[in-house]
């Protein structure tokens, strides 16, 4: 999301992953309460977030989220025609010397890879203060006319209150999320934001989950619907989204072990391991059954559990040792004449009657062997 104030070309933005309104909301927002204030109007091209079809008198209409953003900052929508780039000429222009401008920063960089997205967006806001330092006198002209922001933002939120299905899934925006076996059957609020989604239930909340891009896909935690799976084992074989339940390469491989090698007792197995992960951590069931793949050995739940407890150090309280304080060596700092260094050098006998507040006002520095 591109925010440009069309006088003074100050701008600002926000990293998008779809045109969602999530996006638009979270992104408009974020530049008002950094810019400090509201102008009159906010120009956009024909986003699907927030224009809806051209009704009865040929104009664009505004979707009603859209509005209600709209009318808690005040501000007048307007949008420009299809295929009309050039009636938003000032933004589309600054959106190129945008692109450039970052791809010039990345080449100084000399790297275009990120530790996270948190480190590529402090590098993009780097790029808005450089763009941004020429343009401070006409800023200060624009914002003698922006109007106050209002008391509080509005949430960047989209709320459903669903409820949890037999398979402890839940369906939003034609995305499928697992949430946690307990309840199946319950109603509860999801939260979407642009990134992320919340579950809240019985006004907590519960967790967060990331968010799916485009539709049909799906995201489920086998640690939500393990117990679950655990009581009725013989609904994994024809599980929907089995291929979720593989946290790794190792756990496929050992269930296609288990396959070749007991496939009546198979799933049962292997949600035995599965649950283990779950309860236990999932990096020490993987390095078990790393080694038992490894070594040929035989796969299942005992066998985890013996390298488990095998690799898992048993937990101590730690031995702590303190030792006696030898009050003998502030004798030897009398002894060796070390002073006080400061404003003045006076003995350490001195300045040892000195109170601390006395020492900390005259800014004095103890240093030894003068």
């Amino acid at each position: 999301y591109h925010f440009v104030l069309t006088y003074s070309n100050w701008e600002t933005g926000s990293i998008c992953f779809s045109e969602s309104f999530e996006s638009l909301s979270t992104g408009l927002q974020h530049a008002l309460w950094e810019l400090g204030g509201v102008p009159k109007m906010h120009r956009s091209d024909r986003l699907s977030a927030a224009v809806q079809e051209v009704g009865k008198s040929g104009e664009p209409e505004f979707t009603r989220r859209y509005q209600a953003l709209l009318r808690h900052y005040k501000l007048k929508g307007q949008t420009i025609q299809t295929g009309k780039g050039n009636e938003n000429g000032d933004v589309e222009q600054r959106h190129h010397r945008l692109k450039q401008a970052v791809k010039q920063s990345l080449m100084l960089r000399g790297s275009q890879n990120f530790s996270d997205r948190q480190a590529y967006e402090a590098f993009l806001r780097q790029v808005f203060s450089q763009l941004n330092a020429g343009r401070r006198e006409r800023l200060v002209e624009e914002v003698a006319l922006l109007r106050s922001l209002p008391l509080k933002r509005l949430d960047d939120c989209t709320r459903f209150h669903v409820k949890v299905g037999p398979s402890s899934t839940i369906r939003i925006q034609k995305n499928v999320y697992s949430v946690h076996s307990r309840l199946i059957g319950e109603r509860i609020e999801v939260r979407l934001y642009a990134d992320d989604l919340e579950i809240w239930y019985a006004q907590k909340k519960l967790e967060t989950i990331p968010r799916l891009r485009g539709c049909g896909h799906h995201h489920i935690q086998y640690r939500h619907i393990i117990e679950w799976l655990k009581r009725k084992p013989g609904a994994f074989e024809n599980y929907r989204y089995r291929s979720d339940l593989f946290p790794s390469s190792h756990f496929r491989m050992a269930y296609d072990r288990l396959m070749s090698h007991a496939p009546t007792r198979a799933h049962k197995e292997y949600l035995g391991i599965l649950y283990l992960a779950a309860r236990e951590t999932e990096s020490g069931v993987e390095a078990a059954l790393k080694g038992l793949l490894d070594t040929d050995a035989s796969i299942s739940v005992a066998e985890v559990e013996r390298c488990l407890a095998v690799h898992t150090p048993s937990p101590r309280s730690p031995d702590v040792t303190i030792a006696e304080v030898d009050a003998t060596v502030y004798d030897c700092l009398f002894a060796q004449g070390a002073t006080i260094v400061g404003e003045s050098e006076v003995s350490l006998k001195d300045a040892c009657a000195l109170n601390e507040t006395d020492m900390n006002a005259e800014g004095f520095t103890m240093q030894e062997g003068h």
